[in-house]
């Protein structure tokens, strides 16, 4: 139990940290708050300005254990001293003993699974996966590192950050338990909100609606972020309601941060500017008041947060918010064919029919990552709460912040709206408190890890134990994480894999486990393109077994540009070759030759580099004006061009057009030959020498991999030895 020490501190020294910086903060503005709301609100705020203040630290490269130790004690220190825990606040209305014990017993035993849960070693796919997979890197560089392989280490990390400081005392599990507060703070953050606007049962039942859920549950114990977010968006929502009583001018000022810091957990959480902006703007503009400056200073406040990630990213990928928005911003780090294939999925997941989400995200949990219980089945009679105007000022931003819900249907995504439908739920039932109290308890009921097993599907993702021994340490941490597949594949690869050597995969492992560097297919653009390398030998699909030929007499041409003149919606245009010719000469590919195309200019080179693996594609569906042009930087006498291509690239229709010294575009040649001409030989080591040549030395092998059983069978063939393996998945060093 020795070894539970460290983590409760990193991770007790974590959140004193960020509370003593939002007590500071809350001093200084002399606001004053009901005793218990000022102290929840102000580890919130606090937490936003550590994460500011890891970034900074970042950015510098000073993220040792020394200088978190230092500023860390520092805070803690100044804020003892100058008496920013004495807080003189109104203690505020007591809770009726009723709710009370209902809220206490409730609110204790989803504690205690919780807690023991996110004591517990971090084994959750996202957490071990790049959560805590980038805080790990980080850690290891002391700051940030220019990360251009994996798409997740460019969205915005403000909870990670604060995950780091844990992390460098407590690993894993401090990370977890700073994501825990978070579900504690909001627990007890919607009871006060009951106490202020007058009924205390309503915060009470709101808050076991909100924390009992299954999956905020879940998410709460493991190193995820959308419960802080959740807690957040309620806090920004909590001060705009108290501004909303006498618009005191300093509240715009924590507003204002966590409206930014809700950015920096998560894209999604940029809808907490507008909100904030607006009802400021729109109360002001009623009474009459001064717009300008108020709106600005939430504007400027949040722009703090929210412009260093973007400033991060337009520096490291060349694009702010990536990896969204790549046709806007292209750049050679993300696919457009990724962020398209990635927001369809995730609008639909596996379900056959939108139609499933109610009951999936509700009861089942078979597809959507999740459930929230069968309670918010009842989620419509919220609407009731509109003859409240609390009611109303609840399903306000439950509508807002539920908008972007079906960008991304997992049942996790709904955790920042499940407070505002539960407090509304809760208001619509008020009237009725014997009902509300059927609610609590039902709720409750399902709610627990035992009884949730009996409705929802045989494998959903939910707590389904309390593993107090692993947590203690009485069970050692690597026998625990044994269990799971994951860190199974990290372990495997940590002791087969030299530290300096990269790893090619299609799936994820536990990374943050995984001092390693490991490329996953689809992670990023160059991902993309090895893995298109390793599966080219055996998807005939991918193979340049086309050829399209331009016969045309003799002409002196200095450029020449093949035109794409048909759009194929369903399928990429792809060029493994582009040859040029004289007569039966071809010409001789020339460094002072200039090279580029439209789209995807970062990768024309590989259609001129006589490998039959790789080639150029568009990574986006064919349309008519794409092209690629070949300047020989003097006049050629030219009589052919021939393109190798593959049968994936579709019903690809092209003309080629050239220009000479003069420069104006002619045609050149408007039909072409298509012929088929097979691949005589494998091309396994042709794969593998390209995989060597572009640094991996070593492949992952999945059972659903194209060339599974061809991996398995023949390594020999593909120039590599089997280098370890857990059940079917295999890893494999390229000799």
């Amino acid at each position: 139990m020795i070894h539970v020490i460290p983590i409760l501190l990193a991770a007790l020294f974590t959140i004193t940290t960020a509370w003593s910086l939002g007590m500071i903060l809350f001093r200084a503005l002399s606001i004053h708050f009901h005793r218990w709301e000022g102290r929840l609100l102000a580890f919130l705020v606090g937490s936003a300005c550590l994460s500011a203040i890891m970034f900074a630290l970042c950015a510098a490269r000073l993220v040792y254990r020394g200088v978190l130790l230092a500023l860390g004690g520092a805070i803690i220190a100044y804020a003892a001293f100058s008496g920013a825990f004495q807080t003189s606040g109104k203690p505020g209305a007591p809770l009726p003993r009723l709710w009370r014990w209902l809220f206490a017993a409730s609110f204790a035993a989803f504690t205690y699974i919780a807690f023991f849960n996110a004591l517990a070693p971090e084994h959750s796919s996202d957490g071990m996966g790049y959560h805590l997979a980038e805080v790990l890197k980080y850690r290891n560089a002391h700051g940030f590192t220019r990360i251009t392989t994996k798409i997740y280490a460019n969205l915005s990390q403000g909870i990670e950050l604060l995950f780091l400081f844990a992390f460098d005392f407590g690993r894993h599990s401090a990370a977890a338990l700073v994501h825990f507060a978070f579900w504690v703070t909001l627990a007890f953050l919607m009871v006060c909100y009951g106490k202020r606007i007058g009924k205390p049962g309503v915060g009470v039942a709101g808050a076991i609606f909100t924390f009992a859920s299954p999956v905020v549950l879940l998410d709460a114990s493991i190193a995820y972020i959308d419960v802080a977010l959740a807690a957040v968006l309620f806090a920004v929502f909590y001060l705009l309601q108290m501004w909303a009583e006498d618009h005191d001018p300093k509240l715009l000022v924590p507003i204002g941060i966590l409206a930014g810091f809700a950015y920096a957990i998560k894209y999604t959480g940029l809808l907490a500017l507008p909100y904030a902006v607006g009802l400021v703007t729109w109360k002001l503009w009623r009474e009459r008041k001064p717009v300008l400056q108020p709106a600005l200073a939430v504007s400027v406040l949040a722009a703090v947060s929210i412009l260093p990630w973007m400033a991060k990213n337009w520096m490291e990928v060349a694009n702010p918010v990536s990896p969204l928005a790549n046709r806007l911003f292209p750049n050679p780090y993300v696919h457009i064919s990724f962020e398209d294939g990635w927001r369809s999925y995730l609008s639909r997941y596996d379900l056959p029919s939108r139609w499933q989400i109610p009951l999936d995200v509700t009861v089942r949990g078979e597809h959507l990552d999740g459930f929230i219980g069968p309670l918010f089945l009842l989620a419509p009679l919220a609407l009731l709460a509109l003859r409240y105007r609390e009611g109303r000022q609840l399903l306000l931003p439950a509508a807002l912040f539920g908008f972007t819900y079906f960008g991304n249907i997992g049942a996790r995504f709904l955790i920042p709206v499940i407070p505002f439908i539960s407090l509304a739920l809760a208001l619509a039932a008020s009237s009725l408190p014997w009902l509300l109290m059927l609610l609590v308890i039902g709720h409750s009921i399902a709610g627990w890890p035992p009884v949730c097993g009996l409705y929802c599907a045989p494998f959903a993702f939910h707590l389904a134990n309390v593993p107090i021994k692993a947590a203690l340490r009485l069970i050692p941490e690597e026998t625990y994480l044994r269990q799971y597949w994951e860190y199974n594949i990290a372990y495997m690869m940590g002791a087969a894999v030299p530290p300096k050597d990269v790893i090619l995969a299609s799936g994820a492992t536990g990374l943050s486990y995984l001092p390693r560097d490991v490329r996953i297919g689809y992670e990023s653009a160059s991902n993309e393109v090895l893995q298109d390398i390793l599966w080219t030998p055996v998807i005939r699909r991918y193979q340049p077994t086309r050829i399209v030929k331009f016969d045309f007499p003799r002409r002196r041409l200095r450029k020449l540009r093949v035109i794409q003149t048909a759009s194929l919606p369903n399928d990429q245009w792809s060029i493994a070759e582009l040859r040029v010719y004289n007569g039966s000469a071809e010409l001789p590919r020339n460094p002072a030759w200039r090279l580029t195309a439209r789209p995807n200019p970062w990768d024309i080179q590989m259609a001129f580099d006589n490998d039959p693996v790789t080639r150029w594609r568009t990574w986006q569906p064919a349309e008519a004006g794409m092209y690629v042009e070949v300047d020989f930087g003097r006049p050629q006498d030219l009589t052919a061009v021939v393109l190798e291509t593959s049968e994936d690239a579709g019903a690809a229709k092209v003309r080629l057009v050239g220009a000479d010294a003069a420069g104006p575009w002619m045609n050149v040649a408007d039909n072409a030959i298509q012929l088929q001409h097979p691949i005589p030989v494998s091309l396994r080591l042709a794969a593998s020498a390209e995989l060597k040549a572009r640094g991996i030395r070593y492949v992952l092998i999945n059972p659903g991999d194209p060339g599974a059983d061809d991996f398995r069978h023949y390594p020999g063939a593909w120039g590599m030895v089997a280098a370890g393996a857990v059940g079917d998945v295999r890893l494999y060093r390229i000799k």
